[in-house]
């Protein structure tokens, strides 16, 4: 019989490089591999459009789809994309808020509710710093451009509310003073230029999220991977196949960056900093799996129920196939 051929999106990550060029190859299948520069181009298609077989997706906007049980697609426990956020603060010069509990009562600005990266950084402001989210007011734009749509509609807990903005981003929003502060996966543009008129909340911030790591066994996860139901109902053997091809694809990356031998990233003691990270989470420093990463699920699916993203509670094993609940070791 000849090999399934199923489409592949993803941005171009290293751990995911081997799958997408053939060096891994999942069993029984064929690859077509789509690669993009801007995930939110990926996740546009592939919810609203069915474009891909197999994408990337925000784990925000898959948790609603599936809280509402309208996920046309099933993901996998592969996650591409993770990034601690207690980084993803961003004030004006001159704002009243100099540490996070300020924000109580502040007006914040953010690209989107249901964005995984202000999910868990609220779920930290709430729960480990005390903010209640009722207490801010919350304006809601483009990062860089005005006039961003809210790409899954949240259900908002009684008190908070969330105002659009249609004429301004949230690059203007900071730079005119009209917020306190932005929480966005994307640092707006000034500071991604380095305008002095604008600056990260938390200066010392990675220490707070490795501490906070230490604290928790939090470790937020970004983006899944997702599998159209179609192809699963057609052929469930796909989604642990995929996995494996996944999995192996990013232990290759995890042990060129550990290497050390010559510099694979344009990254001065690039190799260091992956042992570091092998130090604080051991020997898989980028681990796919439920079990693994059930502190960091439980911890996500809380959130995004607490903050209206989620319509119903959920578990971690209402998000994945069957086939990858549970992996097989040798």
């Amino acid at each position: 019989m000849p090999n399934l051929n199923l489409s592949l999106a993803t941005c171009d990550y290293d751990h995911v490089r081997d799958l997408m060029s053939g060096v891994v190859r999942a069993e029984g299948i064929d690859i077509t591999p789509m690669i993009f520069d801007e995930p939110h181009y990926i996740f546009h298609r592939a919810t609203n459009f069915g474009d891909f077989d197999v994408s990337e997706m925000s784990f925000g906007r898959y948790v609603s789809l599936v809280s509402r049980r309208k996920n046309e697609m099933t993901a996998i426990p592969i996650f591409p994309s993770r990034m601690a956020r207690q980084s993803a603060f961003f004030v004006p010069k001159g704002s009243r808020v100099k540490k996070p509990e300020d924000l109580k009562g502040a007006t914040v600005g953010i690209p989107e509710w249901t964005q995984t990266a202000t999910i868990y950084a609220r779920g930290w402001l709430q729960n480990t710093v005390g903010v209640d989210l009722r207490s801010i007011k919350w304006l809601q734009t483009g990062v860089d451009m005005p006039g961003r749509p809210e790409p899954q509609p949240p259900k908002l807990p009684k008190g908070v509310k969330v105002k659009a903005v249609t004429d301004k981003s949230l690059s203007d929003l900071l730079l005119d003073g009209s917020v306190d502060a932005v929480l966005s996966a994307l640092p707006p543009k000034p500071v991604r230029d380095g305008d002095p008129r604008v600056s990260r909340l938390i200066k010392n911030s990675t220490k707070v999220e490795v501490d906070y790591y230490k604290d928790t066994g939090i470790f937020p996860i970004m983006h899944v991977i997702v599998i159209k139901n179609s192809v699963l109902e057609a052929h469930p053997w796909v989604a642990a196949n995929l996995y494996s091809a996944f999995d192996e694809a990013k232990n290759r990356g995890v042990e060129r960056a550990l290497k050390g031998s010559h510099a694979i990233y344009p990254i001065p003691w690039g190799v260091d900093a992956a042992r570091e990270a092998q130090n604080l989470f051991g020997d898989d420093i980028w681990p796919y799996g439920i079990e693994p990463n059930r502190a960091t699920l439980e911890a996500f699916v809380h959130f995004s129920h607490q903050q209206g993203v989620a319509y119903r509670k959920l578990k971690p094993e209402d998000l994945f196939a069957k086939q990858t609940l549970e992996v097989i070791k040798t």
